[in-house]
């Protein structure tokens, strides 16, 4: 059985992008609900994905763990994980990290793109490192099952966690800096040490990560993965598109600013493009896969192969820490 899986979405959540990721024959997705959202404000978002849930019964779940996408193949649903791009809801309380799994968490970055209370985002100008909070979170997710995502996170501190992690860690959505230096793009030494530890890397479609932006083609993208494949191997390869569809361009400047700051921040953008930036024409949505499918092959990927980067490789990651 084949799966098909995208481990990193933050859209504007209605019935019509529910439709879409079915009709693109996905099983699972990993949502982002949380960027600088404390434990009460987390409350709200989950009784809105609640309220989806409901409503949208015969198309989305709440996932769990690995029998879920099973589940989802089987009924032609998409099973939901819940992920925090932020380790904000948990605040200076260690205990809340079970709650959290509880309320169905199941990836947590340990930082956005600034210092946490957990370690150095990418946008700091010092790593200093996993912070002893942070240790001891780690400990804790790697006990109850939630997965330690260091997507956004700076050097020093993803290799921290994972000397630490006595699970595989997740970079759910990045890309590799030899192919284009953006900030949160990974090193290959970052990336050989994430796979010798059984980590994934989750290849992002958002257009700052990629290489000349919106107009990125199809085939630089898929010869990206094939020199990353050769560098730490396709089984440790996956898709976390990042997409953010339909989402207004204020919802952007949340996630750079919070509430942390009084002056624009424009992270990856400009002033002369502060918004989201456009999704190149191969991938405007997650029925892309279909795109990704055949250019992968087209550059050597066999059906295998292919079949593990577009979902097999995330289901077999997700069996693999339960």
């Amino acid at each position: 059985m084949n799966f098909k899986i995208d481990n990193l979405q933050y859209c504007n959540w209605s019935r019509e992008i529910f439709k879409i990721n079915r009709e693109a024959g996905l099983d699972a997705i990993h949502v982002t609900i949380v960027y600088h959202e404390d434990f009460d404000e987390l409350q709200n978002v989950i009784s809105s994905w609640n309220k989806n849930f409901k409503e949208n019964s015969d198309l989305i779940f709440l996932g769990k763990d690995f029998k879920d996408i099973e589940k989802a193949k089987l009924e032609n649903k998409t099973a939901i994980f819940f992920g925090f791009q932020n380790c904000s809801p948990i605040e200076d309380d260690i205990a809340l990290i079970e709650k959290v799994h509880e309320q169905g968490c199941r990836f947590m970055q340990l930082t956005y793109n600034n210092q946490s209370l957990l370690a150095t985002g990418c946008y700091e100008k010092n790593d200093s490192g996993v912070t002893n909070f942070g240790r001891e979170a780690i400990k804790e997710m790697n006990r109850v099952g939630i997965v330690i995502d260091m997507s956004h996170s700076a050097e020093k501190s993803t290799l921290d966690a994972i000397e630490v992690s006595e699970k595989p860690i997740a970079i759910t959505h990045a890309n590799p800096s030899f192919w284009y230096a953006a900030k949160r793009n990974k090193s290959n030494d970052l990336l050989k040490t994430l796979a010798d530890s059984g980590g994934m890397l989750g290849l992002s479609l958002y257009a700052h990560h990629l290489k000349d932006s919106t107009n990125c083609t199809l085939q630089s993208f898929c010869e990206m993965a094939a020199k990353t494949a050769e560098i730490i191997g396709a089984k440790n390869i996956g898709i976390g598109s990042d997409l953010c569809l339909n989402q207004p361009d204020s919802v952007v400047e949340w996630m750079r600013n919070g509430t942390w700051t009084k002056v624009q921040n424009y992270g990856e953008g400009s002033k002369n493009k502060p918004g989201f930036p456009k999704q190149p024409d191969w991938f405007l949505d997650a029925r892309g896969f279909k795109n990704l499918d055949t250019g992968l092959k087209k550059v050597g990927f066999n059906e295998n192969e292919v079949n593990g980067i577009l979902g097999n490789n995330w289901y077999n990651f997700y069996k693999g820490i339960n």
